[in-house]
């Protein structure tokens, strides 16, 4: 993980520039190299003591599909409810519910819980719960069903979702690992299990019938890595003395700020316009963009974000800390799809 953050380090220059080549045939990762994000995955021990000794501020993600791994990644965000018939995809909740105080994935998946008269998986001390910076909250599991891969997914997704605001980091996917820091805070375990449990055969279930299992998958990471070991999880738990990252000096790309800037000249002319402007899908966009540029290199996050939130504060002044939640969300969103603009700066 780069330094500090909560996304992949940035590729190689080479990389970078040639952000559409094929993977598969890049000789940097045969090489040892951590381009490509989580495509770079390994277990070889001396393979991470060279990143860490070049590198010691970095941080540590697992590839979720080599590890057999499926992380639900509850959100605290604030956003605004969609309608009860998107809350748990595929199941139709009555007028008669009760819906009032719902607004975070910790709702509806205790609301899925109580459907399927499961216990609240939020609240599974068997398995390894890690508290995000943001107040979410990560359930780790194992999938111990070999012949099917499990898909990753976000919770706002309108083709594969488990619920609202209930992301799956599985198969080509990621996850931060516990004890990682970020300046926003750090990713806690929370009680005593520091291991993942088998995940359970109704939530096997559930992520079958909402289109998340497929017979095979692959993230495309370091084929011969094996499987993470539980030894190798709870070594990634051990408390490390990481030096604060310093600062970095960042070149912005002209090709790069051409295309965030008529996003963000969007945002603004929603001041003209004091409803009905899509005023939070056009900042949620532009937010995304911009993560997905700083999770490619070629912008730095503290930029961006002061644009962002210059551009919101000129349309919607009224409402600072909405703007910041739809900007924070969007930009962690963005930031795992690295984003390479054509041409050259």
């Amino acid at each position: 993980m780069a330094p500090g953050r909560k996304t992949p380090a940035a590729n190689c220059p080479t990389c970078r520039d040639n952000g559409h080549h094929n993977t598969q045939d890049c000789p940097c990762l045969p090489e040892g190299r951590w381009c490509h994000g989580f495509r770079a995955a390994t277990t070889d021990a001396a393979r991470i003591d060279d990143w860490w000794g070049a590198h010691p501020a970095m941080g540590v993600g697992v590839a979720c599909g080599p590890a057999g791994l499926v992380v639900l990644d509850v959100d605290a965000h604030s956003a605004e409810v969609p309608d009860r018939s998107r809350l748990l995809p595929g199941i139709p909740i009555h007028d008669r519910v009760d819906l009032t105080g719902l607004g975070s994935g910790f709702d509806t998946l205790a609301l899925l819980a109580a459907f399927r008269k499961q216990p609240d998986p939020a609240k599974d001390e068997t398995t390894l719960r890690v508290r995000t910076p943001s107040g979410g909250l990560h359930i780790w599991y194992r999938n111990t069903r070999p012949d099917t891969r499990f898909r990753s997914s976000t919770g706002s997704s309108p083709k594969v979702a488990l619920a609202w605001q209930v992301d799956i980091r599985a198969d080509n996917g990621y996850i931060v690992a516990p004890t990682n820091r970020t300046p926003q805070g750090s990713y806690v375990p929370v009680g005593d299990t520091r291991l993942p449990a088998p995940l359970p055969d109704w939530l096997a279930d559930e992520l079958t019938r909402t289109g998340h299992a497929t017979v095979q998958g692959s993230d495309g990471a370091d084929p011969a890595a094996p499987t993470a070991t539980p030894e190798a999880l709870t070594a990634l738990l051990e408390p490390r003395a990481v030096p604060h990252p310093r600062p970095r000096t960042w070149r912005t790309p002209r090709t790069a700020q051409r295309l965030l800037d008529p996003l963000l000249a969007e945002v603004a002319a929603c001041a003209a316009t004091p409803q009905g402007a899509s005023f939070t899908e056009k900042l949620n966009r532009a937010a995304y963009t911009a993560g997905g540029l700083v999770a490619g290199g070629h912008l730095s996050e503290p930029q961006v974000r002061d644009l962002l939130a210059e551009a919101a504060r000129t349309a919607r002044p009224h409402q600072p800390q909405r703007n910041t939640t739809i900007i924070d969300s969007a930009l962690a969103a963005g930031a795992t799809r690295p984003l390479h603009p054509q041409g050259r700066p």
